[in-house]
């Protein structure tokens, strides 16, 4: 779980100053990168809790 949070954390630093960044230079790259790695962040977290329910379905 501290694994999320930490990676959450970052992946809402790195989503915010890429949108402050497309608001100064109106470059539609930062929106683009801040896209994927929400993409990315989404995929990470999902698979983290796949693998912490399967966990618990083995030790049952």
């Amino acid at each position: 779980m501290l694994l999320l949070r930490i990676v959450g954390i970052l992946t809402a630093i790195t989503i915010g100053s890429g949108i402050v960044a497309w608001l100064f230079t109106r470059d539609r790259r930062y929106l683009v990168l801040s896209g994927r790695v929400a993409k990315a962040a989404l995929i990470f977290s999902l698979v983290v809790l796949v693998l912490m329910a399967a966990e618990r379905l083995i030790i049952l």
